[in-house]
């Protein structure tokens, strides 16, 4: 399960604008905003080291424990975060205000479980399609990841989304016969397929011996 009570400090962003967050951003502070619950947007900055830490504890799913001056303000998941597409730093950040086991939409990482047979016996490739699924679930309940099993799946096989393992009181929120992995022959192996194809159909061709030439009328 995803980390609780992640605790992140807030203060309030006076200035609003290009100019305001980029002299935030300087001094080492994330600008974000806090919404939802039917109450206004509320601007704020943090500190970008303590953010990143968090992220790696499990920030991504779990619910932040918003402070106020030393004081709990909200608790909130992280809805967006907008990087640099140069650097990857954070540049802004969006958090949608929860109640502890409040149900909510979100989307989770998937992870494939074990090797596929069709990779570990035929040389093949897993690909994952959907990298993650959309759920609806407790709040205060969000795992860190989904996982599928694919320890079965031979060449040409998949697994749908109906095979991803929920956890309690999670509902799936794509079609269940969603394709999210599947087990493909390797370039290597379709290339061999695909040459030896041509060669069986080559040397299955007849050839017509003393066939008589076309005359013109």
């Amino acid at each position: 399960m995803a980390t609780k009570n992640l605790t992140l400090p807030i203060e309030h962003r006076a200035k609003i604008g290009t100019a305001g967050a980029q002299a935030l951003r300087r001094d080492g502070k994330i600008p974000g905003v806090v919404y939802g619950h039917g109450t206004a947007p509320l601007h704020v900055a943090f500190d970008a080291k303590t953010f990143d830490e968090l992220l790696n504890k499990g920030a991504r799913t779990g619910v932040l424990t918003l402070t106020l001056d030393g004081k709990k303000s909200d608790t909130a998941l992280v809805r967006e975060v907008t990087r640099n597409p140069v650097s990857r730093k954070i540049q802004h950040v969006d958090l949608q205000r929860v109640s502890e086991h409040e149900s909510v939409h979100a989307k989770l990482p998937l992870v494939a479980i074990g090797t596929a047979r069709g990779v570990r016996e035929f040389g093949g490739v897993l690909d994952v399609l959907v990298h993650d699924i959309e759920v609806e679930g407790p709040v205060d309940e969000f795992p860190d990841h989904l996982e599928v099993d694919v320890t079965e799946l031979g060449i040409h096989q998949h697994a749908a989304a109906s095979d991803i393992k929920l956890p309690k009181g999670f509902k799936l929120l794509i079609p269940a016969d969603t394709i999210v992995v599947a087990v493909e022959s390797s370039k290597t192996a379709q290339h061999l397929e695909e040459a030896a194809s041509g060669t069986a159909a080559e040397q299955a061709t007849p050839e017509v011996i003393g066939a008589k030439p076309e005359t013109s009328a």
